[in-house]
């Protein structure tokens, strides 16, 4: 939580000074995305909400997202297509500024498509947005999950400072 939390600060900052809000939809990351934007005191003010989309079942109920979503146009999760339909739907049904998304393979092994341990992609949408794919080549779970939410913070933050 530590090199979490000063991305979460500058992000809450900002967030408050523009009156604006976040939605979160996290699956690899198991919830860190959200934990670190909730240690900031004052959260309430911007944080309106977020869930860990950790499988079909949490898709479709916390997301709305059902297989017949996804099946028709060849959509999988841990893409970046997914990603940004995640954050979008996370920022629609809570009626927020932003969604950040994340979904990925923490490891210690690849994920049900194919993708490797440490293959993660993540979005942010809204007034910018922003999507991107990262592969560390680690199976270190613990490791590849602190990595995929500080990266995705900090994707937060630089879209965030672009849309000025």
């Amino acid at each position: 939580m530590d090199t979490l939390l000063p991305l979460a600060e500058q992000i809450a900052a900002t967030l408050v000074a523009r009156g604006e809000t976040v939605a979160v939809a996290e699956s690899a990351t198991g919830g860190l995305i959200s934990a670190a934007l909730l240690a900031v005191p004052g959260a309430s003010a911007y944080y309106r909400g977020g869930g860990v989309i950790y499988t079909p079942r949490a898709r479709a109920a916390l997301v709305n997202i059902s297989r017949e979503d996804m099946e028709p146009i060849g959509l999988r999760g841990a893409t970046e297509p997914y990603a940004v339909l995640l954050a979008d739907r996370a920022r629609n049904l809570l009626n927020t500024t932003w969604g950040v998304s994340e979904s990925g393979a923490s490891g210690p092994t690849g994920n049900r498509y194919g993708d490797a341990a440490g293959h993660s992609c993540m979005a942010v949408t809204g007034p910018r947005a922003a999507v991107i794919t990262i592969e560390t080549g680690s199976s270190d779970r613990i490791a590849n999950m602190r990595t995929f939410a500080h990266r995705a913070l900090t994707l937060f933050a630089e879209t965030l400072a672009a849309a000025r």
